[in-house]
C-alpha cells in the first residue's frame, strides 16, 4: 500500500511532475503552492512524508522543517531548493530534514530518496547542535553550484551533527582545508579550536614532539614543556594536513592514539586523554602509498572513514564565474578598485585547465585587481595572463616507467618545494637513505615470502644485518612462510 506525500511547491510545473512520478509508484500525492496549507495539513495529521521547497510565497521552507519535526518527530522531510549552496545544505540537515535535494535535480535520485524515507525504519530524533548564526553568502567557505559541489555540500552537511573521521583527497589548491574548516565551523564542534598542522612542513623528528607535546628536558633544546596539537585541539577539531607525508615511526604513535584515546608526551609518562575530532587530507594515492610500504594500511583505515574527493577545477569549470566574483569582492573588500571580467574573458577562463585549481585562480584573480586600471577585464588581459602562466604550477603527473634515480630526483624536488625556504634540517642524509630502506626491505620480504634467509641472499646482506635492520624500522614480517 502506498504512503501519503505532501509536497509544497510554488513551481506548478514541479508539482506535476512530482505527482506524476510518485502516483507511478503507488503513493497518493498531496500539492500545494505555499507553506501554510502544508502546515495545515501536518498539523491535521495528514502524510506520511513531506517534500518542500525553501523558497516559498509566504514563508521560508527551512522555517518550516523544525515546527514540522516538534509537532510530528517521525515525520520524514525532505528539502529541495534552487540556492544550492553549502549553507542552504547544512540548515537542511540541522533543522531535522531527512535529506537535501538542489535543483534541478534527478527525478531518479528524488525517488530514490523517497523510497529510503519511507522504508527507514523510525528512530528517536537526535538532539540538534544548537544553530550557528546564519553567515553571509559570501563569508561561506565554499563557492560552486556545480553538480559535484552540490554532492559535497550533501555529504558535509550530513557529517555535521557526527564526530566521524574525515579523509579528503584532492589536488593542490582544490581546497582541502577549507572543507575541513568547513567541518568544524558549522559541526558540533565549532566552539572549540580547530588546530591543523602540516605534515609536509615539519622535519620528521620534529613530528612527535609537534603532535603530541614534550616535557621538559625530553631532548636537547626542550628548554620547557611544550603542548601539542592533539592537547591545543582538546574540545575541537585536529586537522592533519598532507598525511600522506606523515614518517612511519608517527603513524604508528598516531595509530595507537586513535585507537586507545590516549597519548603521552615526549618524555611524559602520565597518558592524556584526548578529545577531538579528526580530519586528515592530502593530494598523494594512499593506496599506492601503502603498496609500497610507505603508509600503515590499519592507519588508513582509521582515518578513511568517511572519504571525500575535491574535484580539481578542471570538472567543474561552471563554477569559474562564481569563484572569481567571489574573489574579486573580496579584493573590493580589501582597499582595491572593483573590477568585473567581461563574457568573452570569462569564456576563456572557463576553457582554461588550471592546473593549480582554486588557488591558481585566485592568484590571478588578486593580480588583475591590484595591477589592472580598467574597471572591465577583457579577453586580451586574460590572454596575457595566460600565457604568462607559471608552467611550474602543472600538476605533477605520475611517471610511468620511471627509473629509481628519477623518481627519487623527483620526489626530493618536491620535498625541497615543501620548505619556504628550500632547505629542510638537518640530517637530511640519513632521513632519506632511512625512507628508502624501509620499502626495499619490505617489498624485498614480501617477494620472498617472508623468508629472511632468501631477503638477505638476495638483498646481499648478512641475515643478522637484516633482522636488525628489521627491528630497527619496526618491519612488519609474516612468519612461517616457505
Amino acid at each position: 500500500m502506498g504512503a501519503t506525500i505532501l509536497v509544497a511547491d510554488d513551481d506548478r510545473a514541479i508539482r506535476t511532475v512530482l505527482t506524476q512520478a510518485l502516483a507511478r509508484l503507488g503513493h497518493e500525492v498531496k500539492t500545494t503552492g505555499n507553506a501554510a496549507t502544508l502546515w495545515r495539513w501536518v498539523q491535521e495529521g495528514e502524510g506520511d512524508l513531506v517534500i518542500t521547497d525553501v523558497v516559498m510565497p509566504d514563508e521560508n521552507g527551512l522555517d518550516l522543517v523544525p515546527r514540522i519535526k516538534k509537532l510530528r518527530p517521525d515525520l520524514r522531510i525532505i528539502v529541495m531548493s534552487a540556492q544550492n549552496t553549502l549553507l542552504t545544505a547544512v540548515k537542511a540537515a540541522e533543522r531535522g530534514a531527512f535529506d537535501y535535494l538542489p535543483k534541478p535535480f534527478d527525478l531518479k535520485d528524488l525517488m530514490a530518496i523517497v523510497q529510503k524515507a519511507l522504508s527507514a525504519p523510525a528512530q528517536a530524533p537526535a538532539p540538534a547542535p544548537a544553530p550557528a548564526e546564519d553567515p553571509e553568502e559570501e563569508a561561506l567557505p565554499l563557492i560552486g553550484r556545480s553538480p559535484a559541489m552540490q554532492e559535497i555540500y550533501r555529504v558535509l552537511a550530513r557529517l555535521m551533527g557526527t564526530d566521524l573521521t574525515v579523509m579528503i583527497t584532492g589536488e593542490s589548491g582544490t581546497g582541502k582545508e577549507l572543507v575541513a574548516r568547513a567541518l568544524h565551523d558549522y559541526g558540533k564542534r565549532r566552539g572549540g579550536p580547530f588546530v591543523a598542522i602540516n605534515m609536509a612542513a615539519i622535519p620528521r623528528e620534529l613530528i612527535e614532539s609537534e603532535l603530541f607535546g614534550h616535557e621538559k628536558g625530553a631532548f636537547t633544546g626542550a628548554t620547557m614543556r611544550s603542548t601539542g596539537r592533539f592537547e591545543q585541539a582538546q574540545g575541537g577539531t585536529l586537522f592533519l594536513d598532507e598525511i600522506g607525508d606523515m614518517p612511519l615511526e608517527a603513524q604508528t604513535r598516531l595509530l595507537r592514539v586513535l585507537q586507545e584515546g590516549e597519548y603521552t608526551t615526549v618524555g611524559g609518562r602520565t597518558p592524556i586523554k584526548t578529545d577531538v575530532r579528526i580530519v586528515a587530507a592530502t593530494h598523494r594515492d594512499l593506496r599506492t602509498l601503502i603498496r609500497q610500504g610507505l603508509f600503515r594500511e590499519d592507519l588508513f583505515y582509521r582515518l578513511n572513514v568517511v572519504p571525500i574527493r575535491l574535484p580539481p577545477l578542471r570538472e567543474r569549470t561552471e563554477d569559474v564565474p562564481a569563484l572569481v566574483r567571489h574573489f574579486l569582492n573580496q579584493a573590493a573588500q580589501q582597499g582595491l578598485p572593483a573590477k568585473t571580467v567581461d563574457n568573452a574573458a570569462m569564456d576563456r577562463l572557463k576553457r582554461y585547465r588550471w592546473p593549480g585549481n582554486v588557488r591558481e585562480l585566485e592568484n590571478m584573480v588578486q593580480r588583475l585587481a591590484a595591477l589592472y586600471s580598467q574597471e572591465v577585464i577583457s579577453l586580451d588581459v586574460i590572454d596575457t595572463e595566460l600565457a604568462e602562466a607559471n608552467p611550474a604550477a602543472a600538476p605533477v603527473q605520475e611517471p610511468v616507467n620511471e627509473g629509481l634515480s628519477a623518481a627519487v630526483e623527483r620526489h626530493l624536488r618536491e620535498y625541497f618545494a615543501a620548505h619556504k625556504d628550500g632547505i629542510p634540517a638537518a640530517g637530511l642524509y640519513d632521513r632519506i637513505l632511512r625512507e628508502v630502506e624501509r620499502p626495499l626491505l619490505s617489498l624485498s620480504l614480501t617477494a620472498t615470502r617472508g623468508n629472511q634467509i632468501k631477503a638477505a641472499h638476495m638483498l646481499g646482506l648478512n641475515r643478522n644485518t637484516l633482522r636488525k635492520k628489521i627491528r630497527d624500522l619496526d618491519i612488519q614480517v609474516v612468519r612461517g612462510l616457505k
